[in-house]
Order: structure tokens, then sequence, then C-alpha cells
């Protein structure tokens, strides 16, 4: 925002009486409707076990339930940050809620594999509509300094946050009631949201504009193809047919997608985002950190309830530690962040978020929660929410606010691309460390096997324990290997290419803004 343009209305009135009240409903409400968007991208995972048994999952196909979600969402973010731009944020917002609303609802009631997939799909683009119109309705409303530094420090907790807490409240909603109610539960929270909007929320003038479909579309299907790849090649080998024509159609959506975006005037990527040194960096960051955190939750939910025997609600209370120490990582942040920039937390988290993965690569069947599990995800918690806080400012500080869309829905773009295709990609080395093992596995099974146990593995191709428990845990120890490496990539970037300038502690003191 340059100081020749006006205030939006939200920040013109944030000196009238009652407004700081306000603005504090409103952020409660933004932050409501970040937290069930995030939430569901793991609340859902502490049910997978259930899921898969129900609807007949493959342990490798079973990332799907949580890609189709994270790929619609990642896929149309962009989309929609702009359809907040040019048609009003506020009807926007309420739009994506009741979307996501509705395919809640149907995914609770799929009766087979087909028919929840569409139902998370249809989540995503729900998310994708409401999310990045969140975090710009933050900057809309919120000043420049401290008081939009306290904003986005909640909203950030709550983005890094609600992936334990979901983890939690999915353990007690499969423990108590049924793994549908981890989807039905959005419908309540979702359609209160969506009536306190209007009475808090001002909208936002609409601008003119055009909503580039065919970015969307072919950034979308190209994902979807790339990770199809990635997963197709953990179940049939990276010389399967299928598996390289999904990666040369990624290959060829994708590089029309770019091409498409710089002969754009209003293009759903505005590649100029990436021209500035910092926020490029910051993009990055996310891109990496996201492929670990999402390919921890994923293994690690499978290794407690699997290997470890723990049922779904002391599943999810395993995972509280980590909403905890994230928001102590996320508040630390938020309060020094005016003091010394950004750069020395997203090093310094990104150091203890691979720290605490390397740890987890010493995962074995005979680990335990407290000694091999607890301390490596504190350890990986803190980083992440010093990281979280740290992003969120960066990727929007300076953006003029007709822009604040596209850069807010591009960071969350990286979060959720980032999520799939690390995902993806964690589970092919997971599918391949562990298809080795069962090779060597099998036949000490078989010399002990009685009769029914050959027939039922006949009958699942799955080992029972120990045997099991043995592929299950190398293919995740590998898996933890590659995530420790994404979180060092994401050190050395904001090592060497994020260079915080005078400027932007000023802003983040909350000064004089300069123009962008």
């Amino acid at each position: 925002m340059t100081t020749s343009q006006p205030r939006p209305p939200s920040a013109q009135a944030a000196s009238t009486p009652g407004q700081g009240d306000k603005n504090g409903l409103a952020l409660l409400v933004i932050a409501s409707c970040q937290l069930m968007v995030v939430l569901d991208i793991t609340i859902v995972n502490i049910a997978l076990p259930h899921i898969q048994s129900d609807l007949e999952f493959s342990t490798t196909s079973l990332s799907w339930v949580v890609n189709a979600y994270t790929l619609t969402f990642g896929g149309l973010l962009l989309l929609g940050g702009r359809a907040g731009d040019i048609l009003g944020r506020r009807k926007v917002f309420v739009f994506g809620v009741l979307l996501f609303v509705l395919a809640s609802l149907l995914g609770g009631l799929a009766q087979n594999s087909g028919q929840l997939l569409a139902a998370r799909a249809l989540q995503g683009v729900g998310g994708a509509i409401a999310s990045p119109t969140s975090l710009a309705l933050i900057a809309t409303t919120f000043t420049e300094g401290p008081a939009r530094n306290r904003a986005f420090g909640v909203f950030a907790a709550v983005s890094a946050g609600g992936g334990a807490i979901g983890l939690l409240a999915g353990g007690m909603l499969v423990e108590w009631l049924d793994w549908r109610w981890v989807l039905f539960v959005n419908v309540p929270i979702g359609l209160l949201i969506a009536l306190a909007t209007p009475r808090v929320i001002r909208e936002s003038p609409p601008r003119p504009g055009h909503f580039d479909i065919t970015g969307a579309l072919t950034s979308t299907l190209g994902m979807v193809c790339l990770v199809y790849g990635f997963i197709r090649a953990a179940q049939e080998g990276w010389s399967d047919g299928l598996t390289l024509a999904s990666f040369a159609v990624a290959v060829v959506l994708l590089a029309i997608f770019v091409l498409v975006e710089r002969r754009s005037k209003q293009p759903i990527t505005p590649l100029r985002m990436f021209a500035d040194r910092n926020r490029a960096g910051t993009y990055g960051i996310m891109l990496t950190l996201a492929a670990a955190m999402f390919s921890m939750f994923f293994f690690l939910t499978l290794f407690v309830q699997n290997v470890l025997d723990f049922g779904p609600l002391r599943a999810g209370v395993a995972f509280l530690p980590v909403s905890v120490v994230i928001a102590v990582g996320a508040g630390l942040a938020s309060q020094l962040l005016p003091r010394y920039g950004p750069k020395p937390f997203m090093v310094t988290g990104s150091i203890l978020a691979a720290a605490g993965l390397a740890w987890l690569t010493l995962t074995d069947v005979h680990s335990t929660y407290l000694g091999s599990v607890l301390g490596p995800m504190l350890v990986f918690s803190l980083g992440m929410g010093m990281n979280f806080v740290s992003l969120t400012l960066m990727a929007v500080s300076g953006v003029p606010a007709h822009e604040s869309g596209a850069a807010s829905g591009l960071l969350n773009v990286t979060q959720q691309v980032g999520g799939s295709l690390g995902l993806s990609l964690l589970v092919t080395v997971f599918g391949t460390a562990s298809g080795n093992e069962a090779e060597r596995q099998i036949p000490r099974f078989l010399a002990r096997a009685g009769p029914a146990e050959r027939a039922e593995f006949q009958r699942t191709g799955q080992l029972p324990p120990p045997w099991g428990d043995e592929v299950l845990t190398s293919g995740v120890s590998a898996a933890f290997v590659v995530a420790a490496v994404f979180t060092v990539v994401a050190a050395v970037i904001a090592l060497f290419a994020v260079q915080v300038r005078p400027s932007d502690l000023e802003r983040l003191q909350g000064g004089r803004e300069t123009g962008s």
C-alpha cells in the first residue's frame, strides 16, 4: 500500500468508538474460518485407518484422502483471492464457507471411496475461496504496524496449530462417534461463521478485473497429474507407462500455465510477485516446510495407531503438545519481530524443524511415544511456529491493497502445493522402502505362519504384526529422511535469499509505509 492511496474503509474507521471491539470480533470470525479450513487438512488424518478399512483404500492410495483436498485447495487459492478482489471480499468469503459446509456434509454421507474423494475435492474448492479472502481481510481491516502484527500473529498461530488441533478433535470424534463426524462437525461451525460475517465485517469495494480461468485450470490439473504420477510410481514403479504419461502431461500443462500467466494482463499468478527477493524466498521456504509438515502428520498418525497401537483419541491427545508449542513459537516470533526482523526466525525455525525430523528418522518398531516421538515433535513444532508468523508477515508486507489477495493467495498456495507434492513424493519413498522391507519379511512370515494366517495374507496382501510393523516403520523412517532434507533446503533459502531492509523493519514497527 502506498502513502498516496486511501485506507480501506475498515482501516479508516479503526479509531471510531467501539471499532476496536468490532475488529476483535472480526478477527475471531476470520480466525475461526481459517481454523476450520486448516483443521480439515489433518482432522481427517486421525480417521485414516478407519476410512481405509471402511472404504477399502490401500496405504498409498489413502494419501488421496488428503491430496484430493489440498490439491483443489492449493490449485484454486489464487482464483479465490482474485474473486475476493474483484467481487468483494465479504460476499466471496461467505460463499466459500457455505460451499465448504455443503462439501463436508456430502463427505460425511459418502458410501464409497469415489464419493469421499469427490467431496474432499469440493471441500478444497470451498477452502480455496474462503482462506485467501480471510487473510486479505486482515490486511485491509487492521492498519500496518503493531495492530496488524498481532492480528497476523493470531492468524499464523491458528494456521500452524490448526493441524494438531484437528488431530485431537478427530481423535475424539472417531473414538466417541464415527469417522464420518470429522466431516459433519464443519456444518454447524461453518453456518455460524456465515451468519456472523455480515454483522462484524464490512464489505470491500469491488474492483474491475477478470478471472483467469485458463490459468487456474492448467495449474490445478497440472498439479493433479504430477501428484498422481508420484503416487502411481509408488504402486507400479517408475517405468510404468501411465506414470510416465502422467508426468509428461503435468509438464505440458504447467508449461502452458506459465505461458498464459506471462501473457495475461490480469494473471491469476502475478509473476512479478516473485521479482521481490524476500517474497520469492518466503514462498520457497513455505513450499519446502509444508512438504515436510504434511508428511510428518500423515506418517506419524499411521505410526502411532498401527505400530504403537494407540486408539484414535489417544493418538489425538499425543499430538496436542504440537499445537501448544507451535503457538509458543508463533507468539515468541510475533513479539520479537519488530526488533530483530523475520530472517533470524526463518533460519532458526527451519534448523529446528530439520533437527526434529532428523531425530524422527531413528524411529523403529521398538520406539515409544515418550522416548522417540514426543521430543522430535516438540523441536519440529517450535521451529514451525517461529516460521509461520514470519512468513505470513513477509508475504504481504508492503503489498498494495489491491494485490493483497494475490499475495496472500500465493503464500497459501505454496503451502498447499508444497504439502501435496511433498506428501506424494514421500509416499513414493515410503512405498519403495516398505516394499523392499516386505520382500525381506514375507519369507520369514510364511515360514512361521499357520494356514489361517497364510489365507488372510493371500486375501489382503498385508502382513500382520510384527512383520507388518517392520514394513510400515521402515517406510516411515525413510520418508522422514527426505522430509528432513526439505527443511534443510528451507534453512538455506532463509539464510542466503532473504535480506530484510531497514524499511521492512520500519513497517513492522509501525513506521511510515513505503510504496510498493
